[in-house]
């Protein structure tokens, strides 16, 4: 009787060793740190997340003048103006276009009367072919920058214009 319950505590000896050893290979090593490492991973963003709901930033910044290159006092206390020319037109796909053709600053008004020929320096383009032909708008347009005060704004539309109906 002895011998035989020797042997039967051997064998399930032997059984219990070879499912441990298969318990620790690798593959189950590593599936126990992912499933770890996951496990630390959700919970970390979702204290985050909680801890986002009560955040009210409150940012702040501090803006400082290094250098000023070009400051000069005008005796007359002239305004300024910001004169710009664009060419406005419309597409089936963005109902207003602008392309911006000229600018420049007006800086008294025996300057305002000027006589001026320019070559747009941004191209017309739309989101396919659909500018041979197209009717469009030049708008002057001004900003007259106070010293003081409210900035006025207007503007001119001449109408009438067409693209060429062949692209160069």
């Amino acid at each position: 009787m002895v011998g035989l319950g020797m042997q039967v505590d051997f064998m399930v000896s032997a059984r219990y060793k070879a499912q441990a050893r298969a318990m620790h290979a690798h593959a189950y090593r590593a599936n126990a740190l992912f499933t770890l490492s996951f496990t630390i991973l959700v919970l970390m963003s979702a204290m985050a997340s909680l801890t986002d709901t009560f955040n009210s930033p409150s940012p702040t910044s501090h803006v400082q003048v290094l250098y000023i290159h070009s400051f000069q006092k005008k005796l007359d206390g002239n305004e300024e103006v910001f004169v710009f020319i664009s060419a406005e037109y419309e597409t089936p796909k963005n109902a207003l276009n602008q392309v911006s053709l000229w600018d420049g600053v007006v800086p008294s008004k025996e300057q305002a009367k000027f006589c001026l020929r320019t070559i747009n320096e941004y191209r017309f383009t739309d989101q396919g072919s659909n500018l041979r032909g197209r009717e469009f708008s030049l708008t002057l347009q001004w900003h007259v920058m106070p010293k003081t005060g409210k900035m006025f704004t207007d503007r001119i539309v001449a109408t009438g214009f067409q693209l060429p109906l062949d692209y160069k």
